[in-house]
């Protein structure tokens, strides 16, 4: 039995319990505890019951009774439309592009807003973020403003996101201010590759290698010159000043020109990080390369006209590398095989090619081969000639042996036209073939043969035959 339900204080109220109430085991009761705050803040309180507790024996009869006491704990915040609340300007801080190992600081402001005062008793910052300027406690009238400053010190090169936290006794007694900044590193000029080595360039010639300039670091940073410390070196395709966003990448030649002496020197390379590259360049001169024909001069002699012939040459280097890069023949009787150009011959190292004479006409040919190269003796030329004669054409002739017994011999007739006239070719041939070799190019004959027999009696003509002689 409950008998008396009484609250600590005079801000909190108990009411809807008529007492005394009794529950039975497992009997519940509804009371309503109410908040009324008669100043501002957080405000504690209690709730106190008195109950009875009836000890009954068998058949229903109350044994003993025992008094029991609880207490209920109480707490409210009391606020208004007139007290006081803290607010933020800015009402979040980001912090960009902050060098790992130094501290930007970004200033931030808590007002009053409210009709009472407010004290701020305490101010705490995630990792990476602090306060400066900020003496706690610290009192705020009505409307005034308290100005400080946030830092924030990046340990590593990444985004960070955190807050600061303000304790007070506003009507917002927990004001959060987000907090977000970015770790970064200054900029920072690589190369690639560190060095340039030109080897070996034949006196007289250049050599051109390229080289790439990155910005490993976080920040941008510009190239305001680069410079040759020799002058057989010489930059192209960049022009300082540049500058280079972060990851970004510049990429242009260096030459080398060889006066025939080995070289050294570097390019210096002035950055606004102060990154301190240095690029050395080297390369060994040499005397340019001498290039061998052989033979000097090829003749062909005397080749059929609608045919080819084929001879072998060597091209062969000196102490120095050569490179072919071109070929030319001056007539088209002539030509060239056996060479993918351009090509490059090692130093005392030897090439062969094929020259093919293809005349389509009888007379005589000349031409010079002609090859460009770096050589000192280039260009170097080749002499070739060769003679072309008319082809030689022959007509094989045989026949049947005649069935009668009295002859003794063969005519021979040609002519140019079937049905003749004929002429006679060869007489009293005692065999049964033979060979004109007399014909011309381009022109068909018809042969007819007779048998002649031992008194000198001739037969009629044998049935004709065509020969067409090629042309040429």
């Amino acid at each position: 039995m409950i008998t008396q339900a009484t609250s600590a204080g005079p801000n909190f109220t108990v009411s809807g319990l008529s007492l005394p109430a009794t529950l039975a085991s497992g009997q519940s009761i509804t009371c309503n505890v109410a908040f009324t705050p008669q100043v501002f803040g957080s405000l504690n309180g209690r709730l106190s019951l008195v109950f009875t507790v009836e000890f009954k024996g068998h058949g229903g009869t109350i044994n003993y009774s025992s008094n029991y006491g609880a207490h209920i704990p109480l707490s409210g915040t009391g606020v208004g439309a007139n007290a006081g609340q803290l607010t933020t300007s800015p009402a979040s801080l980001t912090f960009s592009n902050v060098l790992v190992g130094s501290t930007q600081t970004l200033p931030e402001t808590l007002t009053n807003s409210g009709g009472t005062s407010v004290t701020i008793s305490a101010a705490g910052a995630t990792a990476s973020f602090s306060t400066t300027g900020l003496s706690l406690p610290a009192t705020l009238n009505p409307g005034q403003s308290l100005s400080f400053s946030v830092a924030f010190s990046p340990t590593s090169a990444a985004t960070t996101s955190g807050s600061l936290t303000l304790t007070s006794n506003a009507s917002n007694p927990s004001v959060n201010l987000p907090l977000s900044g970015t770790g970064t590193t200054p900029g920072h000029l690589a190369s690639n590759p560190a060095s340039l080595n030109f080897g070996s360039v034949p006196s007289g010639t250049t050599a051109t290698l390229s080289e790439t300039l990155t910005n490993s670091g976080g920040l941008s940073l510009t190239v305001s010159q680069i410079a040759s410390s020799a002058a057989a070196f010489s930059v192209s395709g960049v022009a300082p000043p540049l500058t280079l966003a972060a990851g970004q990448s510049v990429t242009f030649n260096v030459a080398y020109a060889s006066a025939g002496a080995t070289t050294s020197g570097s390019l210096a390379i002035t950055d606004s990080a102060n990154s301190g590259v240095s690029v050395p360049l080297s390369g060994a001169g040499s005397l340019p390369g001498q290039l061998t024909v052989a033979p000097t001069a090829i003749n062909f002699g005397s080749v059929v006209a609608g045919t080819t012939q084929v001879q072998t040459g060597t091209l062969s280097a000196g102490s120095s590398a050569v490179t072919i890069s071109s070929v030319g023949v001056s007539t088209s009787q002539f030509s060239l095989s056996g060479l993918s150009l351009p090509v490059t011959i090692s130093p005392g190292s030897s090439i062969s090619y094929q020259l093919t004479f293809a005349p389509a006409t009888s007379g005589t040919a000349a031409a010079n081969v002609t090859f460009i190269s770096n050589a000192s003796n280039s260009p170097s030329v080749e002499s070739v000639s060769g003679s072309a004669t008319a082809p030689q054409h022959s007509v094989a002739l045989a026949w049947s042996a005649s069935s009668s017994n009295d002859v003794v011999a063969y005519n021979i007739y040609r002519g140019t036209a079937s049905g003749g006239p004929y002429a006679l070719l060869t007489s009293m041939n005692s065999s049964t073939a033979d060979t004109d070799s007399t014909v011309q190019s381009g022109t068909t004959y018809y042969y007819v043969v007779t048998a002649v027999d031992s008194a000198g009696a001739e037969s009629a003509y044998s049935n004709p035959t065509v020969a067409a002689i090629p042309s040429p």
